[in-house]
């Protein structure tokens, strides 16, 4: 039975990539015999409601977006048996990074109409869903900058808003609490709750991480200078990041972090919460396209 597709765009995703797809991607579905309706957003909000229609009419919820929408969508979408396609669409596009779907856009396409289904896990901060990986401290700051600048495009606003970040950073101390029993506290960088591997466009921090093992890699960049800090961003694009002595990382169902001033959490690029805030991985929840 062929799928009933309902493609949901955001034109200014990846600071206009995701409109200069959509042709593309209309012609590449149109070649496979894939049916479509596209459905452009003017808001995640707005997102969540379209998802939510095409979910109740049995249609195959596709994104052409970033990381920030298809978690919008994907919370509406999990635990109901609805099936989430994703094509490139924003700077990072991390989530299909990880799911090893092609960022090429006909690629992409392929795997829409040929792909097959798998369950993942996703996760939740204070309730609130996410696909990727929630952190905070250093990164709250990075990530604000990165929202919020208009003189950086592309994959190179990640790179300059850490830099910005880290020329103001002064150490925070964070506690966290794992599972209920275990308690963590320490001066540091950031912490990151993760269920995907990458964020911030190819900077692999959770290299080990499983996507449907019901666990969080929990990553802590405890205290060092800044030198070392930037030194040890360059390997996280290699996937080494672990290698430094300041980095230590555990698994968990569940983390609640707390810290000495405030800081936002962020998720997949977006704002998620306030600290203190409880963490969350609710274990295989979603069912994804992925290539065969």
């Amino acid at each position: 039975m062929a799928r009933r597709i309902s493609l949901i765009v955001n034109p200014r995703a990846g600071g206009g990539r995701a409109a200069a797809a959509l042709p593309l991607v209309e012609a590449a579905l149109s070649e496979r015999g894939v049916g479509w309706h596209v459905e452009a957003t003017r808001s995640l909000d707005h997102a969540r409601e379209l998802a939510r229609t095409a979910r109740d009419a049995g249609e195959t919820v596709v994104t052409l977006s970033g990381d920030g929408m298809v978690s919008a969508v994907a919370g509406e979408l999990q635990g109901t048996g609805a099936v989430l396609g994703v094509l490139p669409g924003g700077r990072g596009n991390d989530f299909m990074r990880t799911l090893e779907i092609p960022h090429d856009v006909a690629a992409a396409c392929e795997v829409i109409a040929t792909g097959h289904e798998r369950t993942i896990d996703m996760g939740e901060v204070d309730g609130r869903p996410f696909i990727g990986i929630a952190s905070c401290g250093f990164d709250s700051e990075a990530n604000k900058i990165a929202n919020e600048t208009k003189l950086v495009q592309g994959n190179l606003v990640y790179a300059y808003a850490a830099l910005r970040a880290l020329a103001a950073w002064t150490p925070a101390r964070f506690e966290l609490e794992l599972d209920g029993r275990d308690r963590l506290a320490f001066p540091g960088f950031s912490v990151g709750a993760c269920n995907t591997r990458a964020y911030g466009g190819g900077m692999f921090v959770a290299p080990d991480a499983e996507i449907d093992d019901g666990l969080l890699d929990v990553v802590m960049y405890s205290q060092g200078t800044k030198r070392r800090f930037l030194y040890n961003l360059t390997k996280t694009f290699k996937g080494r990041l672990q290698e430094s002595p300041s980095v230590h990382v555990v698994r968990a169902r569940e983390m609640r972090i707390s810290a000495d001033r405030p800081f936002t959490m962020y998720a997949d690029g977006d704002p998620i919460a306030e600290l203190p805030a409880t963490v969350r991985v609710r274990h295989r929840a979603l069912r994804v396209l992925v290539p065969a």
